[in-house]
């Protein structure tokens, strides 16, 4: 299954005319690049904040669910109705399963995974600056400074695309000797309504 960032299947039909900002979006998080392997790049992100929601489906439902919730927070749902713009990426990852030994959730028995999506906020917002959620289920919080390696790739949002371009990230790493920990990032950067062979994709994985 896809652990897509901010990202399969992200948004509904009905959601195209939300999501249009996304389309002219330029501002993503501030990294450095360490090291190229081939296709893949070592960044090192500056911390950020991010408005998350955790919810419960599918891959390709996921995103659905969380999109209009998130959206609602950065358009004025919020103590003061303070209104964001959206920025790059939205990311989507597997949530893990809280339980004494915690381990990250591929597949549950009733085909349902936990998965959290992200918004990045602007860069002049600060934990401390951005505005209350009035939706409980969006919480704040501020992402540490972290190296990733990531590809990056034109396409369709497709599982076969996500897994062959997974694959070659995990080759390139491991031929590097370099260790990845975590469930692996799906970041998208445009909206459904960009044609597909335009879409900039990228998959995360976190170094360890």
């Amino acid at each position: 299954m896809i652990r897509r960032s901010a990202l399969h299947g992200l948004l509904g039909a009905g959601l195209l005319a939300m999501a249009a900002p996304a389309a002219m979006a330029t501002e993503e998080p501030a990294f450095e690049l360490v090291r190229q392997l081939g296709a893949v790049e070592i960044r090192q992100y500056a911390p950020y904040v991010v408005a998350e929601v955790e919810v419960t489906g599918t891959s390709e439902t996921a995103g659905n669910t969380a999109f209009p919730i998130l959206a609602g927070y950065i358009f004025g749902k919020n103590k003061g109705e303070r209104k964001m713009a959206m920025t790059a990426p939205v990311t989507q990852t597997a949530a893990p399963m809280k339980m004494a030994m915690t381990a990250p959730v591929t597949q549950t028995a009733s085909g349902e995974d936990r998965f959290v999506v992200q918004f990045v906020l602007p860069a002049s917002v600060s934990l401390a600056t951005a505005p209350e959620p009035l939706d409980a289920r969006v919480k704040l919080r501020e992402v540490p400074a972290t190296k990733v390696a990531v590809i990056r790739y034109r396409g369709t949002w497709s599982q076969a695309n996500y897994d062959e371009h997974l694959g070659q990230l995990q080759k390139a790493l491991t031929e590097a000797q370099m260790a990845w920990a975590g469930e692996p990032v799906f970041s998208r950067y445009d909206p459904p309504l960009m044609p597909w062979f335009l879409r900039r994709n990228e998959i995360w994985l976190t170094l360890s």
